[in-house]
C-alpha cells in the first residue's frame, strides 16, 4: 500500500467494494465520492437493493470504526449520541460520559425515517458541526466521518418524514434500482458462493484477505482533491444551476410550473465538492462540466420543492433537474 498513489488506492477500494456489490457501479462512485468530498449521504431505495450491503463493504474494507443504528418509533436521542452515567468509583461519585454509536468514523442510520423527530434532530449536530453536545459539555467526532442513512421510499407505516431541514445537510441523496437481469444472475451467484465459503475452513480464507485501505489514503485524497482546478466559466456554470431552481421562470415556463422552492446555497457547495471529488476519481486535476452533470441530480434531488402541479403530474424532482441541465447554457 506504501507504494500506491492515493487514486490508486481508491481504485482498489472501488474494486474490492465491487466485489461484494453485482452492478451499482454508480452507487460505488457515489459512496466514495462522499468519503472523499467529507459528506453525508441518504441512500434511498427498495428493500433488498443492498443499500445496507453497501456501506458495510466500504467499511469493511477500509481502516475505519463502524457503527450500525437501526432506527426505530421508540429510539431517544441518547441512544444515538450517548448519555452522561452516574458511576461510583474509588475516589467517590462521579458522571463519565458513555459514547453513543454515532462515535464512529462510519455511521449507517439504517432506516433513518423510521425514528421520531427528536431522534433524527439528535444527529443534526453531528452531522453539520462534527461534534455533539450533552449535558453541556461538546465532544469532537474522529477527523474522518460521515454518516449513511437509508430510507424506504413506499412504506409509509410508522414513519417520519425527513424535515428540509435535515435533507439539505446530507450531501447528495442516492438512488438505488433494481438490477438489470444480468447483474441479478451474478447476485445469485455470489451470495451463493458467499454461502460455500462459509461452510468451509474460514481460517484459510481469513489470512488471504488484504489489508484494509488506510485512513491516510483518504486524507492525501482530499488534499489533492483540494487542488483540483475550478475555472471561473465552470463556477459561473454551477451558480447558474442553482439559480435556475430559484428563479425558474427566466428559464424554462415547464421548470417555472414545476418549482416551489430552490435550492439553498448548501447546493452550490455541495456542487463544486462532488464535482471535484468526481473529476479527480477520473484521473483529471480539472473540473469539466460533465463532472457537474453526472453528480447532479444527487445534489438536488432532496434539494427542491417541487408544486402541487408537478405533482399532480407525476413530475419527479429528476426530470425538473434534467430540464434545467437542458436549459442552463454549457461553459
Amino acid at each position: 500500500m506504501a507504494d500506491m498513489t492515493p487514486l490508486q488506492q481508491i481504485d482498489s477500494l472501488r474494486a474490492r467494494i465491487g466485489g461484494s456489490i453485482i452492478g451499482q457501479r454508480d452507487v460505488i462512485d457515489r459512496l466514495l465520492i462522499g468519503l472523499l468530498a467529507n459528506g453525508n449521504l441518504l441512500i434511498e431505495g427498495l428493500p433488498g437493493l443492498a443499500k445496507t450491503r453497501a456501506i458495510k463493504a466500504l467499511a469493511k474494507n477500509l481502516e475505519c470504526d463502524f457503527s450500525r443504528i437501526q432506527f426505530t418509533p421508540d429510539l431517544l436521542p441518547a441512544d444515538v449520541t450517548g448519555t452522561e452515567m452516574y458511576l461510583q468509583t474509588p475516589d467517590g461519585p462521579s458522571f463519565q460520559f458513555q459514547q453513543g454509536p454515532i462515535f464512529a468514523n462510519v455511521v449507517l442510520a439504517d432506516e433513518i425515517n423510521r425514528a421520531p423527530a427528536k431522534v433524527q434532530a439528535a444527529l443534526l449536530e453531528a452531522m453539520e458541526e462534527r461534534q455533539v453536545t450533552v449535558a453541556g459539555t461538546t465532544h469532537k467526532m474522529a477527523p474522518l466521518f460521515m454518516v449513511m442513512a437509508t430510507q424506504n421510499p413506499i412504506e409509509q407505516e410508522g414513519t417520519y418524514p425527513l424535515p428540509e431541514a435535515q435533507m439539505d445537510r446530507f450531501l447528495m441523496h442516492v438512488m438505488i434500482t433494481y438490477p438489470p437481469l444480468a447483474d441479478e444472475v451474478e447476485v445469485i451467484r455470489l451470495v451463493r458462493s458467499e454461502e460455500q465459503a462459509a461452510t468451509t475452513d474460514t481460517s484459510k480464507a481469513g489470512a488471504e484477505k488484504p489489508a484494509p485501505i488506510p485512513q491516510e489514503s483518504v486524507f492525501a485524497a482530499r488534499r489533492e482533491i483540494a487542488a483540483i482546478h475550478t475555472s471561473d466559466a465552470i463556477e459561473t456554470y454551477m451558480a447558474t444551476l442553482v439559480q435556475a431552481t430559484r428563479t425558474p421562470g427566466d428559464f424554462s415556463t415547464d421548470l417555472a410550473r414545476w418549482i416551489e422552492v430552490g435550492a439553498s446555497p448548501r447546493a452550490s457547495l455541495a456542487l463544486d465538492r462532488c464535482a471535484r471529488a468526481h473529476a479527480w476519481m477520473k484521473g483529471r486535476d480539472y473540473v469539466d462540466p460533465e463532472d457537474i452533470r453526472a453528480i447532479a441530480g444527487d445534489v438536488f434531488r432532496h434539494r427542491l420543492t417541487l408544486t402541487y402541479e408537478a405533482q399532480g403530474e407525476g413530475t419527479s424532482a429528476d426530470a425538473v433537474v434534467a430540464e434545467m441541465l437542458a436549459q442552463v447554457a454549457l461553459p
